[in-house]
C-alpha cells in the first residue's frame, strides 16, 4: 500500500486564516493602474466609486504580505474547504510516466469552481459597506454562479451580464444563478448605453467579457451609490483571495514530503493560476526553491503567447482604468466556437509582470487537444473537468509525457479549477466530431491591437 494517499484533506483548523499577497515578494511591482482621463496612477478614492472601499485598498496594496481572512468569510469557506489535494495515480498509469502528478480540486461546492473563494470575500465586503447589491460579468458562467451564491448568502442583489454566446449555450448555468435570485442579462444588451453602442457598431456580435464588463460597470455607477462592481479574475484583490488555493496546496504537499518541480495552471484572466502559484512563486522569487511555473491558455484567446505587453482598458467600452498587462486589445472578441471560459482579452497585471520578467512560461493549446485530455482524465480519475481546467490537464499530461521520455520522476502539481457538468454541449460536440479549432490569424489579432489606447506609455509597442 502506498504511503501517499489518493486524497489528502487538511483539517478545518489547518485551513489558512490569512491570504497571501504575492506582490509583497516581488522586487519589481506591476505597473500601476492609470486613470483613463489623466493617465495618472489611481488611488483608493479613484477606485471607491467602482469597487468596495476595502477591496479598493486591497487592489492597491503591494506591501502587506498577509491579510487576515475575516471570520464570517472563514465560516463560509469551511462549508467547502479545505479542498483536497489528489494524487493522480490512475492518470500516471495511463501515461506510463515516472512523474508524480498531483492536482488541487476546487470543484467541491455548488458553484462548481474556485471562483467562490473570491465571490464570498467580495460579497462580504459589499455587505459590510452597507451596499444593497453588486453588478458583474460572467463568461462561461462560473463566476456568475459563484457570485450569485455568495450574494444570496449575504442578502445582496446580484446583477450578472453574461456573454451572449455563453448565455445561449449554457441555459443551466442561468438556472443555477436564478436559484440564488440573480438577475441575468445577455451581453451586449440594450439595457445600458455602452451595450446599445456596441450593438449599433456590431449588431451580430456574440459578445465578450470586455463588453460585459463595460455594462456591469455602467450599471453599478448609475445605481446612485447603492451598488458596486465586482470582478472574478484579473484584479490584484482576486489573486489575493485565491491564494488560499496555493497555501493549502503547499501545506498539504509538505505533509506528504513533496514539493512541485512544475506547477501548471489554466490561464484566462489569472485568478486560479495566480492563487495556485502564489506561495511557490514566492519561493522562486526569494531564491528558496526554483519550480517551473507554466500557464496554459487557449489558442483561440492567446494573450500571453501572442499578446502585447501594454497599457489597455479592462473593458471594451473603455470606461475602466488602464492596466499594463499582456493583452490582445480591448476590442478583441474570441471566436464563438471557443467552448470554454478563458475568454478575456488580457491577463492579470501581476502574472503579466512575472511572465514578462521571465519567472513564468506559457503555452497555448487548441480546444480539441484540450478536450482529448479532458476525456482521458475523466476516464482515469472519474471527475469530468471544466473545459477551463482541462487546459491545465493538457499541460500536465504533456509534462508527464516528457518525463516518460527523459525518465525523470518529477513532481507535477496542477489546478483542477472545477467540474464540467454545465458544459455538456461542448463535450457532445467533441465526442461527435463537430468541434473545430479556431486560431486567430495575425491579421485577426492586429484588429485587437489596433484598439490599444494611443498613449505615451504605449509608444513603440
Amino acid at each position: 500500500m502506498s504511503k501517499i494517499p489518493h486524497r489528502l484533506y487538511l483539517t478545518e483548523d489547518q485551513m489558512p486564516q490569512k491570504w497571501f499577497n504575492l506582490r509583497s515578494a516581488m522586487a519589481e511591482q506591476p505597473d500601476p493602474l492609470l486613470h483613463p482621463g489623466t493617465l495618472r496612477p489611481l488611488g483608493v478614492d479613484d477606485l471607491s466609486p467602482i469597487f468596495c472601499e476595502e477591496l479598493a485598498r486591497q487592489e492597491l496594496d503591494g506591501a502587506t504580505a498577509y491579510v487576515d481572512i475575516p471570520e464570517p468569510i472563514q465560516n463560509v469557506y469551511k462549508m467547502y474547504r479545505p479542498s483536497p489535494l489528489i494524487r493522480a495515480y490512475e492518470l500516471e498509469k495511463a501515461l506510463d510516466t515516472p512523474a508524480r502528478i498531483y492536482y488541487k480540486f476546487e470543484g467541491n461546492n455548488t458553484s462548481g469552481s474556485h471562483k467562490l473563494n473570491s465571490a464570498v470575500a467580495q460579497a462580504y465586503y459589499a455587505k459590510m459597506q452597507g451596499l444593497t447589491g453588486v453588478t458583474t460579468e460572467t463568461g462561461a458562467g462560473q463566476w456568475g454562479t459563484a457570485l450569485s451564491e455568495a450574494c444570496s448568502y449575504f442578502g445582496l442583489t446580484c446583477d450578472v451580464f453574461m456573454v451572449k454566446c455563453s448565455y445561449e449555450q449554457k441555459p443551466f448555468r442561468k438556472a443555477v444563478m436564478n436559484v440564488f435570485d440573480a438577475s441575468i442579462t445577455p451581453s451586449p444588451s440594450p439595457t445600458t448605453e455602452v451595450g446599445r453602442q456596441i450593438l449599433r457598431d456590431h449588431p451580430d456580435t456574440t459578445g465578450s467579457l470586455g463588453c460585459a464588463i463595460s455594462e456591469a460597470v455602467e450599471s453599478a455607477v448609475q445605481s446612485g451609490g447603492a451598488k458596486r462592481y465586482v470582478l472574478g479574475s484579473v484584479l490584484n484583490q482576486v489573486l489575493l483571495h485565491q491564494s488560499i488555493i496555493g497555501l493549502e496546496s503547499k501545506l498539504a504537499m509538505e505533509q506528504l514530503g513533496e514539493y512541485p518541480d512544475v506547477v501548471v495552471g489554466c490561464a484566462g484572466g489569472g485568478s486560479n493560476l495566480g492563487g495556485l502559484i502564489a506561495p511557490f512563486m514566492a519561493d522562486k522569487l526569494r531564491g528558496i526553491r526554483n519550480p517551473r511555473i507554466v500557464a496554459v491558455e487557449p489558442a483561440s484567446c492567446p494573450s500571453l503567447t501572442r499578446g502585447k505587453y501594454a497599457y489597455d482598458f479592462c473593458d471594451t467600452g473603455r470606461v475602466t482604468p488602464l492596466a499594463r498587462m499582456y493583452t490582445l486589445g480591448c476590442g478583441f472578441i474570441p471566436s464563438a466556437n471557443h467552448a470554454g471560459g478563458l475568454r478575456y482579452h488580457g491577463m492579470s497585471p501581476i502574472l503579466s509582470k512575472l511572465y514578462h520578467d521571465g519567472y513564468m512560461e506559457a503555452v497555448a493549446y487548441e480546444q480539441t487537444r484540450v478536450f482529448e485530455a479532458a476525456v482521458l482524465f475523466a476516464k482515469r480519475e472519474t471527475i469530468l473537468p471544466a473545459p477551463e481546467s482541462a487546459h491545465a490537464i493538457r499541460g500536465a499530461i504533456d509534462e508527464a509525457l516528457r518525463c516518460r521520455e527523459s525518465r525523470e520522476a518529477k513532481t507535477i502539481l496542477f489546478g483542477l479549477t472545477g467540474t464540467g457538468y454545465f458544459d455538456m454541449t461542448a463535450y457532445e460536440n467533441y465526442l461527435s466530431g463537430k468541434m473545430s479549432d479556431s486560431i486567430p490569424t495575425d491579421a485577426d489579432l492586429q484588429k485587437g491591437f489596433d484598439s490599444l489606447p494611443k498613449i505615451p506609455q504605449n509608444e513603440g509597442i
